[in-house]
C-alpha cells in the first residue's frame, strides 16, 4: 500500500500508539500474562480491524532514565498499536480510537508487576 493510496480514502495502517515498555534484566516477567495482543476499537467500518497490540525486545533506547539511573539494568521493548482501517478515517476519529486504546491499556499496564515501566505516546501516523 502506497502513502498516496491510503490518502486517499483506501485500506490503511495506522499506528495509534507507540513507545517503550521496560523491566529488570532477569525478572521473570512474561509480558503476554498482562497485555492483550488485539484491542477492540469502535469500527467504523464493518471490515475495521481490531487495533493490534505489539512488542518486540531491543537494546535499550538511551542510556538513562530521567531520573540519572543507568537503562542498561533492563530489558526493553518497541511498544506499537496499530489498527488497519478499510478507509482512512479523519484524524479526529483516529485520536478517538487512540484515546480509547490508550484507556484499555492503562489498568492493564498499572496492574503488571512491580519494576514494570512505560511510556507511550499518541503517533497517528500510516504504516
Amino acid at each position: 500500500m502506497s502513502i498516496t493510496e491510503s490518502q486517499a480514502g483506501g485500506r490503511a495502517a495506522i499506528r495509534l500508539l507507540q513507545g517503550y515498555v521496560w523491566h529488570p534484566v532477569g525478572s521473570d516477567i512474561d509480558l503476554e500474562h498482562y497485555l492483550p495482543r488485539e484491542l477492540e476499537l469502535t469500527p467504523a467500518n464493518e471490515d475495521d480491524e481490531n487495533a493490534h497490540v505489539l512488542w518486540d525486545q531491543l537494546d535499550p533506547p538511551f542510556a538513562f532514565f530521567e531520573n540519572g539511573e543507568p537503562t542498561a539494568g533492563q530489558t526493553f521493548y518497541q511498544f506499537t498499536v496499530l489498527r488497519v482501517y478499510e478507509t482512512r478515517p479523519s484524524n479526529e476519529a483516529l485520536h478517538d480510537d487512540a484515546l480509547s486504546a490508550s484507556q484499555q491499556l492503562n489498568p492493564l499496564l498499572e496492574g503488571t508487576p512491580e519494576g514494570v515501566g512505560w511510556q507511550l505516546w499518541e503517533d497517528l501516523r500510516d504504516l
